[in-house]
């Protein structure tokens, strides 16, 4: 009996979709590679290439994988663009997005507080990268952002100049450190600027601003990055698509 179908307690294609994340995630296909065509998957797995297909659509709207037209089935990777529609949900009064310009601040490493340790599921006391930027959009300061991530995923990073950090960090963390972001939670919540955040955003101190909160993860569902965007929503309201 295949190992696909010791897994009887789910719809089959399900089934398959879970062995394949699997293999993702032990990076049998490191992000841009071809994975085997639907034919060659079923008959490794013995099901339908009906099923097969069913999986990587499924595993598609996920942005786990990319399918091209008359090529085949590929690992996904980050881009500028992905970033923007799948993680990036502020847009103008208009309703149109655009990619923010990005300024780091500080960049250091230190031991991690007991919100940082339990946000990254590690031990206490583990050490931790902070990255500190302002994102501007159309030219004005619009987000301060406070990211954490685990030392052990990224060495060396504290020691980066500021300006080599790049505007898309999840493209960066891929393709220098082979952590690969595909699925995030956030918790918003109203907050008041502090002075700090209120000099850097051009408000008010105790202005309203947007708090959001977000865990990324890892196609193993790890936790890798931990952080808190305040942002000034004058201009600007958070818009995230329910399918």
């Amino acid at each position: 009996m295949s190992e696909a179908r010791t897994l009887n307690y789910r719809p089959l294609y399900e089934q398959i979709k879970s062995l394949l994340v699997r293999r993702l995630g032990n990076n049998e296909w490191p992000p841009g590679t071809a994975l085997p065509s639907e034919i060659a998957l079923a008959q490794e797995y013995d099901v339908s290439q009906g099923t097969v297909r069913k999986a990587l659509t499924a595993m598609e709207k996920e942005h786990l994988v990319e399918r091209r037209q008359g090529r085949g089935t590929f690992a996904a990777r980050h881009s500028q663009q992905r970033s923007l529609f799948q993680f990036f949900h502020l847009v103008n009064d208009n309703g149109e997005r655009e990619l923010p310009i990005s300024r780091v601040t500080r960049c250091l490493e230190s031991k991690a507080s007991a919100t940082e340790a339990r946000a990254l599921e590690l031990s206490a006391h583990a050490m931790v990268v902070r990255i500190e930027r302002v994102r501007e959009l159309n030219g004005t300061p619009v987000i301060y952002e406070s990211i954490t991530i685990p030392s052990s995923l990224f060495p060396g990073l504290s020691s980066w100049r500021l300006e080599d950090l790049p505007n898309t960090l999840y493209e960066f963390y891929e393709t220098e450190y082979g952590v690969m972001v595909v699925h995030a939670s956030e918790m918003v919540r109203a907050a008041a600027a502090s002075a700090t955040e209120a000099e850097l955003l051009g408000v008010a101190p105790a202005s309203p601003l947007l708090s959001v909160e977000r865990r990324a993860l890892n196609i193993r569902n790890e936790p890798v990055e931990w952080r808190r965007s305040l942002c000034n929503t004058g201009h600007h309201y958070y818009f995230n698509e329910l399918d």
